[in-house]
């Protein structure tokens, strides 16, 4: 069984915030889009041009945040994952948590049917759960 890891989980254990899952736990291995880097450096980089964290913090959670990718497996956005992205959801969904939502949907009907869903964010939490998802990360 394998789990899909959304950026929520990467950024608030790279900012050392509370209730982050630390690990995957039996959920091995992890699956991520490959915008995941992307995403979550260019969160730190509004953090920082909003002075919202000390320099040196951000250093660390840059360094927390690019160890934690390459272990992820991550897919490649295609023309078929933004198809299903761009489609109609039963709960408000921004661009980017519907290129993961309809990522983590491609691989579970693909590879691992049994795909867990990891994510601190509620909305997309909420989406994947419509979705017949098992999800992790929310409390």
């Amino acid at each position: 069984m394998s789990v899909y890891v959304d950026a929520s989980v990467i950024l608030r254990n790279a900012l050392t915030q509370p209730g982050a899952l630390t690990s995957l736990g039996d959920h091995e291995p992890g699956i991520a889009s490959e915008l995941v880097e992307l995403e979550c450096l260019r969160t730190l980089d509004r953090l920082r041009l909003a002075r919202v964290l000390p320099e040196e913090l951000l250093a660390q959670a840059r360094r927390r945040t690019l160890h934690w990718i390459p272990p992820l497996h991550r897919v490649g956005v295609d023309a078929t994952i933004l198809d299903l992205a761009a489609r109609p959801h039963a709960t408000p969904l921004g661009t980017l948590d519907a290129i993961h939502l309809a990522t983590a949907l491609l691989w579970r009907e693909s590879t691992d049917p049994n795909l867990v869903f990891a994510t601190h964010d509620r909305e997309l939490g909420t989406a994947a759960r419509t979705f017949g998802f098992e999800v992790i990360g929310l409390s």
